[in-house]
Parts: C-alpha cells; sequence; structure tokens
C-alpha cells in the first residue's frame, strides 16, 4: 500500500490514465451565483409577485371557462400546482446561494470593519499620549505672558541701574567745582 502511493508521487512513473465515462460540467461559481443573486433579487420584488399572481389568474381562468376542448388543467388544477411546486423546488436553493453569497461578502466587510476600528483605536490612543506629551512640554515652555512680565521686570531693573548710575554720576550741590575725569 506504501509502495502504491510512493510510486504514484513519483515523477518517473507514469501514471494510469483513467477517463471517466462522464465529463463533470464545470461551473464557474462567480457566474452561478451573480445568476442566483439576480433570480433571488427579482424574486423578491412587487413586479414578481405581480406577474405570477396574473399567470395564476389566466390560467385559472381559462381553464374554469374556455370550452372544454381548450382547457389543459381540470378543476383541481394539478398541474398548474406542478408547475408552481417545481418552480419553488429551484427558487429555494437560488435564494439559499445568494444568501450564502451575501453572508460571505458581510462576514468580510465585517472582519474589514474589525480592522479598521482597532486601527482607529490604536491611532486615538496613540493621539490621546501625543497629546498628553504636548500638555506636559507645554507646561515647562514659556508663555508670551510669562516672557512679557520677565521683560518688564528686567527693564524696570535697567531702569532702576540708570537711575542710580544718574545719581552717582550728577555732581554734588558744589556749582564751581567740575566733576572729576580721570
Amino acid at each position: 500500500m506504501a509502495d502504491a502511493r510512493a510510486a504514484r508521487g513519483r515523477l518517473d512513473t507514469p501514471r494510469e490514465l483513467r477517463r471517466p465515462l462522464f465529463k463533470k460540467p464545470a461551473f464557474r461559481d462567480d457566474v452561478f451565483g451573480a445568476f442566483a443573486e439576480g433570480f433571488a433579487r427579482y424574486m423578491g420584488t412587487a413586479r414578481f409577485i405581480a406577474w405570477m399572481t396574473v399567470i395564476v389568474v389566466v390560467w385559472v381562468s381559462w381553464n374554469a371557462l374556455a370550452p372544454l376542448e381548450w382547457r389543459f388543467d381540470e378543476f383541481p388544477f394539478i398541474f398548474l400546482t406542478l408547475a408552481l411546486s417545481l418552480q419553488a423546488s429551484y427558487a429555494a436553493p437560488l435564494i439559499l446561494l445568494a444568501q450564502n453569497r451575501q453572508e460571505d461578502r458581510d462576514r468580510v466587510l465585517a472582519e474589514q470593519d474589525r480592522r479598521i476600528a482597532s486601527q482607529s483605536k490604536a491611532d486615538m490612543e496613540f493621539l490621546a499620549r501625543e497629546t498628553a506629551s504636548l500638555r506636559m512640554a507645554l507646561g515647562e515652555v514659556a508663555t508670551r505672558d510669562y516672557l512679557r512680565s520677565e521683560l518688564r521686570l528686567l527693564l524696570e531693573e535697567l531702569d532702576e541701574r540708570d537711575r542710580h548710575r544718574d545719581l552717582i554720576d550728577q555732581p554734588s550741590g558744589d556749582a564751581g567745582e567740575s566733576p572729576r575725569t580721570t
């Protein structure tokens, strides 16, 4: 048994060709799924209900009121019941297929929404930390009002120093004497 598996996997051993009696039909899932969605979308419209109502009314009216030789489905309307059952038997799987495809799309969108929400949350947390650090840094930065008050104090000190120099440099009360120059 293991030898058969090993021989099948080897490249130097030819494979047996088994041709099926019937070729499997190949359906492209996207094309068939799109058809199912279109069909399900159409069956969910008022237009479909109106057309089905018109068909059933015409069918019943024809088979109830037409001459006997023109009728094709007598009173219990078994053929109508069969046709509606056939339509329902095809409609149900197509509607389920369309719902499954929509569910898959919803799942993908929900996953994308979760990733985006997670990224947004991380971004908001980063911005909150940055804002907090900026606030802390701004607490250490001199503001315009603080600088103005410090410059005003410095200017007052300079004015006071100039006044003090002027007092020292002014001649004393003697009018005849000039200040000494060196």
